[in-house]
């Protein structure tokens, strides 16, 4: 099971920093092989900015907004930071959904510029503890966007949301409170597929030891280990020490566009967890995937979260288009 989730995450990690719609269609069309007929539904909204709303997608043929609002397994995808990782989410939801001849769920998708604009301080003149002063400054303008977004989707026929973005995580449970809908938390996906791989401990003390790196520590490595530590796992992150020293001058590094430098010193980071002890090391941040190359060693040790979300997100899916089937 982790071997199968670990090398789904590598395929993952091999996405470039940046994919034109017309090459993530490519891309989708290749390894997914989707039918024409798919009955997948796609709707991107701009419902917070106020410009229209563009429906389709650039990977499979969708079905009319009205058919949609019929399905019971509608699947609802909030947009977070990054519209990039949102739009690898869906491809993996069609990966997932189309394989063995299946027909993809339904599914439709609100994303808008808001949330990049106030937490995205993509530059290198900004430091971390700018940016998350940044976060917190605007938490509660993170929140109504999120709620705004899950009403949506919910007047919009979902039936179940999911929400690819580690950042907008730390707000779960803001979000969710008002909401009648099976929401899916990535730390949850998570820890239950870990939990079924049935890990054996590294080290003597017994426990399985879990590696968690992240850009934003403060906001995403609570949930993640208030998740993981309730299965049974021991979480291990960076001493401020070496975050501050191998991390941050990591994305410092990306920023610039000195891809090289920004590898380095993420290998030194991963391997300082396994040092420690760790079974494998998740990757909790958009800016990490896809820094090291595919064909790195190393990828072998670590996961991309989301691919377990996707895979939590295809199950409810076809579980709940059963469950109605049957009544």
């Amino acid at each position: 099971m982790l071997e199968r989730a670990i090398l789904m995450s590598v395929q993952t990690l091999n996405h470039p920093q940046f994919l034109s719609g017309d090459g993530l269609r490519k891309r989708t069309q290749t390894r997914c092989k989707a039918r024409s007929n798919s009955s997948t539904a796609l709707q991107l909204s701009s419902d917070e900015s106020g410009n229209h709303a563009e429906q389709g997608s650039s990977f499979m043929r969708c079905q009319s907004f009205g058919s949609m609002l019929s399905q019971p397994n509608t699947v609802g995808v909030i947009g977070g930071v990054s519209v990039l990782s949102t739009l690898i989410f869906l491809e993996k939801i069609a990966c997932l959904g189309s394989r063995n001849g299946k027909e993809c769920p339904p599914f439709v998708v609100s994303s808008d510029p808001v949330l990049s604009k106030v937490l995205s301080l993509r530059s290198p003149f900004y430091s971390a503890r700018s940016r998350i002063d940044n976060i917190k400054l605007n938490q509660e303008l993170v929140i109504e966007n999120l709620r705004s977004k899950s009403d949506f989707l919910q007047q919009s026929g979902a039936r179940g949301l999911a929400m690819p973005c580690h950042l907008s995580h730390a707000w779960h449970s803001e979000i969710s409170k008002d909401s009648s809908l099976p929401f899916l938390h990535v730390g949850e996906c998570v820890a239950m597929e870990l939990k079924n791989a049935k890990l054996k401990p590294i080290h003597a003390a017994g426990t399985v030891r879990i590696g968690l790196l992240t850009t934003d520590s403060i906001f995403v490595a609570s949930y993640y280990q208030e998740k993981l530590q309730s299965q049974g796992f021991e979480v291990v992150l960076l001493d401020k020490a070496t975050e501050e020293h191998i991390l941050v001058p990591a994305m410092e590094a990306l920023y610039r566009k000195d891809i090289e430098g920004a590898r380095n010193l993420l290998r030194i980071a991963i391997h300082v967890l396994l040092v420690m002890a760790v079974n494998v090391v998740i990757l909790a941040s958009d800016d990490l995937l896809g820094v090291l190359p595919h064909n790195d060693p190393l990828l072998k040790k670590c996961i991309d979260p989301m691919d377990a979300l996707a895979r939590s997100t295809i199950n409810w899916a076809e579980t709940t288009a059963k469950v109605h089937e049957k009544v």
